[in-house]
């Protein structure tokens, strides 16, 4: 059915790109955005528009179980992305200075090769396609695909409202000066999770295959949770350790305020990851109402907590509020998948993991005797992964004969 689908989404793809340009720029309109931002505002729309329709190409091709080459069409657009910025910091084309409309003009010409590429991808194996203007159709898909727009558009409001929040609740310069602070320590949060997003987008057809028919879950659940969050453990902790010293490499300004925020943001990471595992199961299971309500409380609890902490303690308020949220949504999403898959609770496991979160705290800790914080990280790091693979913690060899055993 790949080419009828593709012929009609595609269509209504350019609609709702249509209605959700109207919306951004009704919504900057009325926020008050100036002239610069609503130019810089019509390429980020024109971005986000390629960025959902590559991710829907990419669904066909790992719906299809062509898994590795999802995986490097997942990784063209970074990689477009540093060739162009690398070329245009390295040619010092403009005295030295980069202005952030070049980093957008750099995003626009990735994604849209990255686009292009995946559509020829898609479109050698569907054929020849027309595009189609189905009404009838467009209001079938809607109907049945909303719940999963709506479970997108909560998780974006308690993932990215913090900044916004910022900037509105205090007053100027020190919003500004805040958001950018949080931005500074949230950027290498987003970093970090493309990790867990790229493993969570191979499992979903996986799941949904496997539960299609009927298939035991268990084992695969196991093994793709510990190999994910094993490394956000070690990497959560030892940035901990170590965020003064991350922050100050990569920043001048406001290293003292922003080190504390980091280090709360990579804790956050920990339960990220655990979410992009069940969280895809429990999509790739259909499970959107129990989704939905939990997304809502999420979106509730960050926004209150936003509206509570940010006038008090700024950006760090944003950031204790982002660990509270996503503390809630993790442990609520292995509570439902717990109960609808009727999970036995593996109390090794967390026997193992809750050694494993001793050590790596012990590993840290004493890693900070090294005179070089780099390689004190390095051995923290290394330490909390060797640890994992003497307890069989990851046991990668299972879980790529399990991945490999479901490509086509």
């Amino acid at each position: 059915m790949l080419r009828k689908y593709l012929s009609n989404i595609v269509g209504l793809k350019f609609l709702l790109a249509v209605f959700y340009a109207v919306v951004c720029l009704v919504m900057a309109w009325v926020v008050g955005y100036d002239r610069l931002q609503f130019h810089l505002l019509f390429f980020l729309i024109a971005n986000q528009f390629m960025i959902s329709f590559t991710l829907y190409l990419r669904s066909n091709i790992s719906g299809l179980h062509l898994f590795r080459t999802d995986s490097l069409l997942s990784v063209l657009d970074r990689f477009l992305m540093i060739i162009i910025c690398g070329l245009l910091l390295y040619t010092n084309i403009a005295g030295g200075e980069f202005h952030i409309e070049w980093f957008v003009y750099a995003q626009t010409a990735a994604y849209g090769m990255a686009t292009l590429v995946t559509f020829a991808v898609v479109l050698a194996k569907s054929g020849r396609i027309h595009i189609r203007f189905d009404y009838r159709f467009f209001l079938v898909l809607l109907r049945q695909s909303y719940p999963y727009a709506l479970l997108i558009l909560l998780m974006s409001f308690y993932n990215r409202i913090d900044s916004v929040m910022i900037e509105r609740l205090l007053p100027d310069p020190l919003g500004k000066e805040q958001a950018g602070i949080y931005a500074n320590a949230f950027r290498l949060l987003e970093a970090v999770t493309m990790f867990g997003f790229l493993f969570s987008g191979l499992l979903l057809p996986i799941f949904a295959r496997m539960l299609q028919q009927k298939d035991d879950i268990t084992q695969l659940l196991k093994l793709s949770y510990t190999l994910i969050i094993v490394p956000a453990i070690v990497i959560g902790i030892s940035s901990n350790f170590y965020n003064h010293e991350i922050m100050s490499l990569l920043y001048r300004r406001n290293v003292e305020f922003s080190s504390p925020i980091f280090g709360l943001l990579m804790i956050s990471f920990i339960f990220i990851s655990t979410t992009y595992i069940f969280g895809t199961l429990l999509t790739a299971n259909g499970s959107l109402k129990q989704l939905n309500i939990m997304a809502f409380a999420g979106m509730v609890i960050n926004v209150g907590l936003n509206f509570l902490l940010i006038p008090k303690i700024e950006a760090l308020g944003s950031a204790w509020s982002s660990l509270v949220t996503q503390c809630f949504t993790a442990f609520s999403q292995v509570l439902i998948a717990v109960s609808i898959f009727k999970l036995k609770i593996n109390y090794r496991l967390l026997a193992k993991l809750g050694l494993f979160i001793v050590f790596t705290i012990i590993a840290g800790r004493l890693s900070l005797f090294f005179a070089n914080w780099i390689i004190g990280f390095i051995v923290a790091c290394t330490a909390g992964l060797v640890f994992a693979f003497i307890t069989r913690l990851i046991n990668l060899k299972t879980l790529f004969g399990i991945v490999f055993s479901n490509e086509s």
